[in-house]
């Protein structure tokens, strides 16, 4: 092996190119460039730990796997010391733009966590930059030290141009053409707007015809089991949204891929451990379940990795190497790469994982090359990490706010009427539509603080239609300040919540200088923030930087009451899950899919 290689995808050559020299080196005919000794190998085809095992790589790729001790030659050796030895994971769906860092950025926290492939689905730079934006995540993909695959984002607008606002229109003639393109492009992303699919939208089944004429899986994103039998129908196989164990069923029964997603517990994320009653509690088998992560900030990337989810896994009944196979050789097979990643066959990837007797990762091969030891990433992948692809600067201009900037809060009602308010609840995925009867007080500050309310705003960030729509939160629980972000998904206007208009100013005055970012603001000062100047959703510093940032928003926006995570806030415009959502058309309810009035007549 040689560090002259790129630590790429691209870094380890075709397996059509290698043949000869695999076989000669699994013959014994010519010496591995490494020798992975003194494991216990986490086998995921037959789903046992082999005890006393030894790993012969070459080129990058697995050349076999025999019993310890076969090798007598001069080649490297790496000892195990007796650790299970693992395929590389594979996330089969996740939406980078969530770790708030580039696809580059991203590898280092992947590697750290025995992750060495992801299928990512890039819908939401899409929403602000259209195709060029996906084309440009992907040339950042391919500058990765990181396996990384796209399924072509579906759902651009989330929903149409009469109830939000975004900054790309990805027709189906733009989706074939990224298909067409870019051989990464391995599925069409998840087909969020599920009521459209199931009614026969024409445009939605025009997108999925693109999809399917093409050979390429559909992904899916569904809320409802009377939407099961239509969906699937219409040609979708996975979806990361069973919720619990009943649609789970419903949905394996009807022929899709389950991804049992897995986040920390106090996140929108966490949904695998009510979904996996569909084995524990059902019996169903495990053969076609993957684990995903699908949304991780920065801080909760590094701590609640996809090896986080398949300990969760474990933890509710299945076993290590069933549960490591649903985070490699699932995934790996789902999108027909098993050839390729997933497992420890012949001719495979040597993307390999030494894990404890916990599943917690120690070290990780990727092509071969050892990038993380101990926990810590080695010189090898500092050196990569310190050349990262640059966007182009378009990308670091996103933020059209109108000047002057309109009103933030509504007129006060001039007496009694019924508010259609959002009700917010842990852990912030679904929002509450509540009609609350309101009596104005003498002003707003009276008036919210009556009724447990707290002003909210979208704001169209494109320089399209310069369109403000205004809401009002209930039980948000914010004491003082405002707290805003350009990450309100999935059109990624800018959302701002408040109890008073000048500091829901300063916010978003605080957004539009730095391009994006998430912050609170208190007494008319920020007091933090995660500046995100890359298509307002990505900071171009590395991984445990933005971490840092993180975690101080976080402590801040905890301080500030805000009663469900900023994450969950980000979701407030996402008008394709239920309840009720503010975009900068207005109130949207979901499913009817209709726009209602802030006031009605009491």
């Amino acid at each position: 092996m040689t560090e002259t290689r790129p630590l790429t995808r691209y870094g380890v050559e075709p397996l059509s190119a290698l043949t000869r020299r695999l076989a000669d080196v699994a013959g014994g005919r010519a010496e591995p460039d490494l020798v992975i000794t003194g494991a216990r190998v986490l086998s995921v085809y037959s789903e046992r730990i082999l005890p006393e095992r030894e790993v012969w790589i070459v080129g990058g790729r697995i050349a076999a796997v025999k019993p310890a001790g076969v090798h007598r030659g001069g080649a490297p050796r790496y000892d195990a010391r007796g650790g299970l030895l693992g395929p590389g994971l594979v996330d089969p769906h996740l939406h980078i733009e969530s770790s708030m860092v580039t696809a580059c950025a991203y590898a280092e926290a992947a590697l750290l966590n025995g992750t060495t492939t992801i299928v990512c689905d890039s819908h939401e730079i899409g929403n602000v930059l259209d195709a060029k934006g996906i084309a440009w995540m992907l040339e950042d993909a391919r500058a990765a030290a990181l396996n990384i695959y796209l399924t072509v984002p579906s759902t651009v607008p989330a929903t149409s141009p009469d109830l939000e606002t975004a900054g790309g229109d990805l027709t189906p003639e733009k989706i074939a053409a990224l298909f067409d393109a870019w051989p990464e492009a391995i599925g069409l992303g998840e087909k969020m707007d599920f009521v459209a699919v199931a009614e026969g939208d024409p445009r939605a089944h025009a997108i999925l015809r693109a999809a399917l004429e093409r050979g390429r899986p559909v992904s899916g994103h569904i809320y409802g089991r009377d939407f099961v039998s239509a969906y699937a129908a219409s040609g979708v196989t996975d979806t990361h949204e069973a919720i619990d164990r009943d649609i789970a069923d419903d949905l394996l029964e009807a022929g899709l891929w389950i991804y049992l997603r897995g986040g920390p517990p106090t996140t929108p994320w966490h949904s695998l451990p009510k979904a996996i009653g569909t084995i524990s509690d059902y019996g169903a088998a495990w053969k076609r379940v993957c684990v995903c992560t699908d949304d991780r900030d920065a801080d909760d990337l590094l701590e609640f990795g996809l090896d986080y989810v398949v300990r969760e896994a474990v933890r509710h009944g299945i076993p290590k190497p069933a549960a490591w196979a649903m985070g490699s050789l699932h995934p790996a097979t789902r999108y027909g790469l098993d050839g390729e990643i997933g497992g420890f066959g012949g001719g495979r990837r040597a993307d390999l994982v030494l894990l404890d007797d916990d599943l917690v990762p120690q070290a990780t091969w990727y092509g071969g090359e050892l990038v993380v030891e101990n926990r810590r990433i080695t010189p090898r992948l500092e050196a990569a990490m310190s050349r990262p692809y640059r966007y182009p600067e378009p990308a670091y201009a996103t933020v059209h706010l109108p000047a002057p900037l309109p009103a933030l809060v509504p007129a006060l009602p001039a007496g009694p009427c019924t508010v259609n308010a959002i009700r917010t609840t842990l852990p912030g995925i679904e929002l509450v539509h509540e009609r609350v009867p309101v009596t104005p007080g003498p002003d707003w500050a009276a008036t919210l603080a009556g009724n447990d309310l707290c002003h909210v705003a979208v704001v169209e960030r494109h320089g399209l239609r310069g369109s403000v729509a205004h809401g009002l939160l209930r039980a948000f629980g914010l004491r003082r300040g405002a707290v805003a972000s350009s990450v309100g998904h999935d059109s990624h206007n800018l959302v701002v919540a408040g109890l008073d208009e000048a500091d829901m100013r300063v916010a978003l005055d605080a957004i539009r200088a730095s391009q994006g970012g998430v912050c609170v603001v208190e007494a008319g000062r920020v007091v933090a923030m995660v500046p995100l100047p890359v298509a307002g959703l990505l900071s171009d510093k590395r991984v445990g930087a933005v971490a840092a940032e993180v975690r101080a928003l976080k402590a801040a926006w905890t301080e500030a009451g805000c009663s469900i995570p900023y994450m969950g806030f980000n979701l407030i415009p996402l008008s394709v899950i239920p309840q009720i959502r503010l975009t900068d058309r207005g109130l949207v309810l979901v499913p009817e899919m209709r726009l209602v009035p802030l006031f009605e007549p009491a």
